[in-house]
């Protein structure tokens, strides 16, 4: 099974692959100098909805695809090849 953001759901990708992702959005807000309050103003997003992410908590599609809009990346930025 190909994973695409169309297809994609916490119970599709395994433990480790949610940190993958908390770490590609991390690195991503890091790399264009945003901080977690200006993300989450950015994206419309909360603080904790954020730090979840990043932490693997989450790896909501919806969440990711508006996180990505807010950083200027392609969504696919955050899943695994």
């Amino acid at each position: 099974m190909t994973v695409s953001i169309n297809n994609f759901d916490a119970s599709t990708v395994s433990a480790s692959a949610h940190v993958d992702i908390g770490d590609a959005v991390r690195r991503s807000r890091q790399a264009i100098g945003y901080s977690v309050d200006e993300l989450a103003l950015t994206c419309g997003l909360t603080d904790a909805e954020i730090t979840n992410i990043e932490l693997g908590a989450d790896a909501d599609p919806g969440k990711l695809r508006r996180i990505a809009a807010a950083l200027q990346l392609p969504v696919t930025a955050f899943l695994l090849s």
